[in-house]
């Protein structure tokens, strides 16, 4: 087979942080290569370094050869295989999309500029490509109106139509339901049997689906590795078994919630000339877990931003109980969007307990029980993993100890070993708070584990978002 990506004795660290250590890794034409790992294990620096995309806050040895291209030493030359021979899909749809222009607009340019067709041609290729993801009516709106599954699937849309045959798909699935991640999973195979594919994900079951090998990476190393159906049925290494068969978290439900916190009476919710929710009627108790679940698109966090008081609706909402602004918080499921970029996160934290009288000590503390160090608070939001920025938009939401949390796919980004111990801090956190939470997920199992009631979003939706 040709050996198309080869990495060598590769060793990345930020600061005194070693995050990749000493890896060596080989990726042939008609290639599956599938890294598994706990969120900050270094997947998607090891990505940005195969795509010679690492910034100059990174000291790096070792070397990366893309079809004979030394992505380290010639970056101008790297550049040339951007799209053409080499793609990346981006962990976080906001940092590959423009939030200036339309999806459709975006996947034309793809197949206008990359592929090389006339106009009329490259918007044709577009709508079909969108229609092939259920996309076919988000084609006229920017990235902010979309939900964070269709944006994730949009950035997916415009990576394929490159045609590029190496592919990196960093959590390609994150924040997609059961049906659309078996749609992208399949993709992605017949991705690999026109070219290679290296993918990064946490989710077990696509890593199954996706078949060929598999590396089990751990604070940058290479723990284990070989066929994933052999890793996968008899894994040698105690992390790559905790990894694959995590504990079971069974949360303390509460059958003693308290009086009524919210009411929404006839909540009438659209979306541009779309009806999410129609004459809709919903009471949060004080201090109840709901789980909310349903299909991505179907208005799921658009209804948390409603009961929020971010987005206009038709019909009452009633809080029963006077709470402070930063006692009705969210936890959002895209964190980038939530943090500014160019500061450390410790400033930003700061920030938070400077304004609200908090001492500052509790920070650690918190980070301490996220698995957060300190060395990682002192970096941006733009050099830690998805999953890392989760658990620290964790932390500035439990600093400020809320009585109203809307938790929107809090735990999509992370590793099963980090989901359980993350859920596990939160659910404690809000029941010690007397917190009233509305879980949102596309784990069913997971909301029955850890909610008091759970509500499918599609009995609540109007007919016509249903359609």
């Amino acid at each position: 087979m040709t050996v198309r990506v080869v990495v060598d004795q590769l060793t990345v660290t930020h600061g005194d942080t070693v995050i990749i250590d000493k890896l060596s890794l080989r990726l042939s034409l008609g290639e599956s290569l599938t890294i598994l790992g706990e969120t900050g294990a270094g997947k998607s620096v090891l990505a940005q370094a195969i795509m010679g995309d690492l910034t100059a806050d990174f000291d790096v040895t070792g070397s990366v050869i893309v079809d004979c291209v030394d992505m380290r030493a010639n970056r101008t030359q790297a550049r040339t295989l951007w799209g053409h021979q080499l793609v990346m899909l981006p962990q976080e749809p906001w940092h590959a999309l423009s939030p200036l222009m339309s999806l459709g607009q975006q996947v034309a340019e793809v197949y206008r500029f990359v592929k090389g067709h006339h106009r009329r041609k490259a918007n044709d290729l577009s709508h079909q490509a969108l229609g092939r993801f259920g996309l076919d009516q988000a084609a006229g709106k920017v990235p902010a109106q979309l939900s964070g599954g269709m944006a994730q699937r949009g950035a997916f849309v415009c990576t394929n139509a490159t045609g590029a045959p190496i592919l990196l798909a960093d959590e390609p699935t994150k924040g997609l339901d059961t049906a659309l991640r078996h749609d992208v999973t399949q993709q992605l195979i017949k991705h690999r049997d026109n070219g290679c594919l290296l993918t990064i994900t946490h989710d077990v079951e696509v890593a199954r689906q996706l078949g060929g090998r598999v590396m089990v990476m751990q604070e940058g190393r290479i723990v284990e590795q070989g066929d994933t159906n052999v890793v996968f049925s008899q894994p040698e290494s105690d992390y790559a078994q905790q990894l694959l068969c995590p504990p079971r978290f069974d949360g303390s439900k509460s059958a003693n919630t308290g009086q009524p916190l919210l009411t929404a009476n006839n909540l009438t919710l659209q979306r541009g000339q779309q009806t999410l929710f129609d004459q809709l009627n919903l009471t949060l108790n004080q201090g109840e877990f709901v789980g909310l679940y349903g299909p991505s698109g179907i208005g799921k966090s658009s209804l948390g931003d409603a009961l929020l008081g971010l987005l206009p609706f038709d019909g009452t909402l009633t809080l029963h109980t006077q709470l402070a602004r930063h006692q009705k918080l969210k936890l959002y499921q895209d964190p980038p969007a939530a943090f500014a970029p160019h500061l450390p996160l410790i400033t930003l934290l700061e920030d938070v307990t400077a304004r609200h009288n908090i001492p500052s000590s509790q920070i650690f503390e918190l980070a301490d029980e996220l698995g957060l160090s300190s060395a990682l608070l002192r970096r941006t939001a733009t050099e830690v993993s998805g999953g890392e920025l989760q658990r620290v938009a964790l932390l500035r939401v439990l600093l400020l100890k809320p009585q109203f949390l809307v938790a929107d796919e809090p735990t999509s980004r992370l590793d099963t070993l980090t989901s359980q111990r993350i859920t596990r801090l939160m659910v404690e956190k809000c029941r010690a708070l007397g917190c009233t939470l509305l879980f949102i997920s596309h784990d069913l199992a997971q909301l029955q584990q850890t909610c008091d009631r759970v509500i499918d979003a599609s009995t609540l939706a109007s007919p016509e978002q249903i359609a």
